[in-house]
């Protein structure tokens, strides 16, 4: 068996997190590197959730997802951002 296989079939809906301080454009931030490598975001495609405490907040996008290759460039993206503590 290959081991580069993906276990995805593409396309697909992918929904990548990405979570950070609270502060007023962290979403914005998130959906503008998402929107690099996915342009056409889809209306409903971004959900926001905010921590108990309110200090962090978890922005999860749903992207149509065209390949491993796609996903690997977003999350590069990301996780080179340090405004973003963490990505999934």
């Amino acid at each position: 068996m290959d081991t580069d296989e993906s276990l995805l079939e593409f396309p697909c809906d992918f929904p990548i997190k990405a979570m950070g301080e609270a502060t007023e454009d962290f979403d914005a931030l998130v959906v503008s590197l998402i929107r690099r490598h996915s342009p056409d975001l889809l209306e409903g495609a971004v959900k926001s959730k905010s921590s108990k405490g309110g200090r962090y907040l978890s922005v999860t996008v749903t992207i149509k997802a065209q390949s491993r290759e796609q996903l690997d460039r977003i999350y590069m993206d990301l996780t080179a951002e340090k405004r973003i503590l963490m990505a999934l």
